[in-house]
């Protein structure tokens, strides 16, 4: 790839960062014990104050390796497409504040991971080709340990894959400039600083694995599965005109709202609903409604109303 925009004028290279990072550091490691290998390179990092990722080809490896970091008392946790919207978010936050100190994901590149905090990027499989193995994929997983002053990525695997060298020979060659230009300027390159995040309410139980509140106590929010497609499926994910309101075909119940989008807006305008005054059954069928509007929102995208709605049924339902 860097041979052909090489030959492209209208293509600019990126020569040298302003701050003076360097490019991570990049070993081959072989898979033979690399489990254990990495959870010594994970205790150098927390000593440091600093964050890991670890990527992984499938989900059942991703938790395995998640569930066997807890054990080592390593703050671990894991990151997938079963994992709700929301809880992502604040996995990510909570990666920041250092509530969790590594995270176990398979492909980190669609979340849009900026962290200054994380020092240790590794990548299981990587000679592996493929969509998250291939050059420019690796390219950018190497990239999440560029905003620290100590970045550095660990690839293991058996052999050199295509995409392999040439990543590797890309950050290098970064490097290699920075270094220069770093030299000669007496730049010394310092961790990216940013303003930390705020968490939720429910850090405890998403260190438990039991994020969401309900019911039965906790509940992981996971993604629901794909809804119908074409346009009506597109129109009730996102949210797009009268038809989101309703699953009917009746024109008459879709175009009119109906009456739990008005009990949602109540119960989170009036803060002070006495939840303990009301009947059993008109609780059951306040939080009824509340559900239905939490899962509209989240469909719509609009996760901060998702959020008070959940936050709003878990007061009612523990409310004496």
């Amino acid at each position: 790839m860097e041979e052909i925009l090489v030959d492209l004028p209208e293509v600019v290279r990126m020569e040298i960062r302003p701050t003076g990072l360097l490019d991570p550091g990049i070993e081959v490691r072989p898979t033979k014990g690399q489990v254990d290998d990495l959870l010594s390179e994970i205790n150098q990092c927390v000593e440091r104050n600093e964050r890991v990722l670890v990527t992984v080809m499938t989900i059942k490896f991703a938790e395995e390796v998640a569930e066997y970091l807890l054990k080592m008392n390593v703050k671990a946790h894991y990151l997938h497409s079963e994992i709700d919207t929301l809880e992502r978010t604040e996995i990510i936050k909570a990666l920041r504040l250092g509530h969790i100190d590594v995270i176990v994901g398979i492909n980190l590149l669609r979340e849009g991971l900026d962290i200054p905090e994380v020092s240790l990027v590794a990548i299981f499989d990587s000679e592996r080709e493929g969509f998250l193995r291939n050059e420019r994929s690796l390219l950018q997983t190497i990239g999440r340990a560029s905003r620290n002053e100590n970045g550095k990525v660990i690839l293991y695997a058996d052999s050199v894959s295509p995409s392999m060298e040439a990543a590797i020979g890309q950050t290098n060659a970064r490097r290699r400039r920075q270094e220069a230009f770093n030299e000669e300027n007496g730049i010394i390159p310092k961790t990216i600083r940013k303003t930390l995040p705020v968490m939720g309410a429910e850090v405890e139980d998403l260190m438990a694995g039991a994020a969401g509140k309900g019911k039965g106590g906790g509940r992981r929010l996971v993604a629901r599965k794909p809804g119908k497609k074409g346009l009506d499926g597109i129109v009730k994910k996102f949210g797009l005109g009268a038809g989101a309101w309703n699953s009917t075909d009746s024109v008459l119940d879709n175009i009119s709202q109906p009456d739990w989008v008005e009990a949602a807006h109540e119960a989170l305008s009036e803060d002070d609903i006495e939840d303990a005054s009301i009947d059993d059954r008109e609780r059951a069928n306040l939080i009824e409604r509340l559900e239905k509007e939490m899962k509209q929102a989240a469909a719509r995208l609009d996760f901060e109303r998702a959020a008070a709605l959940r936050d709003r049924i878990y007061q009612i339902q523990t409310a004496e």
